[in-house]
């Protein structure tokens, strides 16, 4: 069952073990690289097929963004980034919706485990710094003590705030229809769970976007002219 072989290990790397979600990972880190290699490997000027949807998704992403921060060169260098996050964790939400994937031994979806969205909300609060500093350089350090210096404590608690709510609100979504659908093709095998998994479409899609919109607003707060 999903839930009971979470901790299920594969193999090992030296000493460093290796267990189911790492290698749903890797499995959806090189289905991006894949689908990167072939819609760019023979890239036309009028685009087509594979070449037509990457691009679609470049673009939309890179004006989404332009749109959201107020400097263009800031959602120049930050799209790539913010546009893997998109990339991986929908195909993450989605992978929990292969036929059969809740009764697969050991199988993950990558965003249902509080490890993983932690981790992408930890490097999204890594970029909002490296993003500030950039920006602003030492002038960044300020907006912690603003509007008054006896603000740092709240101005602190707000940025460890950041990636607590990114990971809390990612993984809960998407834990919690996991459960649901685990039980839901237990107990009703077809009729209600394809309903569910219709609608598990849609939520994998919004998670996606909110996860990525919230990352892209941090940064542009931490670039905008107001530090």
């Amino acid at each position: 069952m999903i839930f009971g072989m979470w901790d299920s290990t594969y193999f090992h790397l030296g000493p460093i073990p290796v267990d189911h979600l790492v290698v749903t990972e890797w499995v959806i880190i090189a289905l991006i690289g894949i689908i990167g290699f072939f819609a760019t490997r023979n890239m036309q000027m009028v685009p087509r097929g594979l070449q037509n949807a990457f691009e679609m998704i470049i673009i939309w992403t890179y004006e989404f963004f332009t749109q959201l921060m107020d400097k263009e060169h800031v959602a120049k260098k930050w799209a790539p980034l913010l546009t893997g996050f998109f990339l991986f964790i929908l195909i993450s939400n989605y992978s929990g919706l292969i036929p059969g994937a809740s009764h697969i031994e050991g199988f993950q979806p990558p965003t249902s485990n509080w490890n993983v969205t932690a981790t992408l909300a930890l490097i999204t609060a890594f970029s909002v710094q490296v993003a500030g500093f950039k920006e602003h350089g030492g002038h960044y350090l300020g907006h912690f003590i603003s509007p008054s210096p006896l603000m740092l404590p709240l101005n602190i608690i707000e940025e460890l705030a950041h990636p607590l709510s990114l990971t809390v609100r990612l993984f809960g979504n998407i834990f919690g229809e996991e459960m649901i659908l685990a039980y839901m093709l237990f107990m009703v095998p077809f009729v209600v769970p394809t309903a569910l998994m219709g609608l598990s479409l849609l939520l994998g899609a919004i998670q996606a976007i909110v996860f990525t919109i919230l990352s892209a607003s941090y940064i542009a707060a931490a670039t905008g002219e107001g530090h």
